[in-house]
């Protein structure tokens, strides 16, 4: 290992950090399995996985409507949760933290419930060009619907937002700014701040992505002044099917609900109905209960291991694997950005990413290969696919000597 990356180590115990996540002791096809997709989705830790089972088998019970002792037990341990994500995120008040099932139905919930209020012929909402489709797909749609123009913000060569430019397209007709904050392809990491600021000087709200942020370093929405931050449980080490929005109060207060049914009213007759509050109002049906309490687990986790610990001891591991990865002959690194997260994506002269996915996967090591549901990021680089490989805090340095080695059996094997 470089000196260098030696002398800039933080002080985290990843031995001891990988005891807590049992299937990291597994093999596949022999080899000890070597986890590099974390930009997919996380694996979970012992506590949340226990704290999982003991609801479901001790302590369930639906929430917000009986008044029994299952009931409000669970109501409690929901709300508590509910709390503990908006003290993660710097939310001044917890209604201001609604549920979902992760960071697509968030983004789908203010283009509905804000874009079709808000958004109006002729306006213009921003994107750029290294987004998820997730943070796409929503606004062409609105913008087709409601006779709006969807503007995009290029990148240069090294996958960074070009924001001289981005500082021409608004204007204002400009309504919403929707960007992410680190990209799932590339790894960059935008200065979400200053976007940010930027919009609110023409009036735009904004929509940050943290999808890929949230377990990766810490955020504080409050300070970054935004107007809506998704995030995605499945990403923080919780279970599936949960994630949320935080979104200023006076935003959710002048919109309509997402989703109509149980939960989210005050009064129904047959004539009318009347809202709950928020974030009851956006929150309709039975909630994803036992994923909410395991969110909550894995923000204690998390939070009790350090976010400035992780996101120093991940750009260790990011410099140490870029270092690595640059010296391969025929091996190109997808974006270059000066900021990054702990994100390397890259392709060979040799191999398509599919093929490269799979062989590494011979030797047990798990890499995404595609194009990351980002094909407007493939189109900009001119290539069809990537390999991607994205670490974790459970991730260690010999992990990446042996992505290394794989990748310089695959090369060998397609020369």
């Amino acid at each position: 290992m470089p000196d260098s990356v030696m002398a800039d180590k933080p002080s985290i115990d990843v031995e001891k950090i990988r005891k807590e996540f049992p299937i990291l002791s597994q093999t596949i096809n022999g080899k000890p399995l070597i986890y590099l997709d974390n930009g997919a989705t996380t694996h979970k830790p012992h506590c949340v996985i226990e704290r999982v089972r003991k609801f479901d088998s001790e302590e369930y019970g639906t929430v917000r409507r009986g008044a029994y002792k299952l009931s409000e037990h669970a109501t409690w341990l929901y709300e508590e949760a509910r709390q503990k994500v908006a003290d993660f995120f710097g939310a001044p008040d917890r209604k201001e933290i609604v549920f979902t099932s992760g960071t697509t139905q968030a983004i789908n919930l203010v283009a509905y419930s804000f874009g079709r209020k808000f958004v109006q012929t002729g306006d213009e909402i921003v994107i750029s060009n290294i987004e998820h489709h997730a943070n796409t797909v929503p606004w062409q749609v609105l913008c087709e619907e409601k006779g709006a123009k969807l503007r995009v913000i290029p990148v240069n060569d090294d996958g960074e937002l070009v924001m001289a430019e981005y500082e021409k397209l608004l204007n204002p007709k400009t309504k919403l700014v929707a960007v992410n904050h680190v990209s799932n392809a590339l790894g960059t990491l935008n200065p979400v701040k200053e976007i940010i600021g930027k919009a609110h000087a023409v009036g735009a709200k904004v929509l940050i992505d943290g999808a890929q942020s949230s377990s990766h370093m810490k955020v504080d929405v409050k300070d970054l002044d935004c107007d809506f931050y998704t995030f995605s449980g499945h990403k923080m080490y919780a279970p599936s099917g949960v994630g949320g929005l935080y979104g200023k109060m006076e935003l959710w207060e002048s919109m309509g609900p997402y989703v109509t049914g149980g939960d989210m009213i005050l009064q129904v007759t047959l004539e009318k109905t009347a809202y709950a509050k928020p974030p009851a109002r956006f929150e309709a049906g039975t909630p994803p209960i036992t994923q909410v309490i395991g969110l909550g687990t894995a923000i204690d986790f998390i939070t009790a291991v350090g976010m400035d610990n992780i996101f120093e001891y991940e750009k260790s591991l990011l410099n140490y694997g870029t270092q690595l990865l640059q010296g391969i002959d025929g091996l190109t690194i997808i974006g270059n950005a000066r900021e990054k997260a702990s994100i390397i994506s890259f392709v060979l002269d040799a191999a398509h990413p599919h093929d490269v996915g799979t062989m590494l996967d011979q030797d047990g090591i798990a890499v995404r290969g595609g194009h990351h549901c980002a094909q407007p990021t493939m189109i900009r680089f001119g290539v069809p696919a990537t390999t991607r490989a994205s670490m974790s805090f459970y991730n260690k340095f010999e992990e990446l000597d042996a992505l290394g080695e794989s990748i310089q059996k695959v090369i060998k094997l397609f020369s």
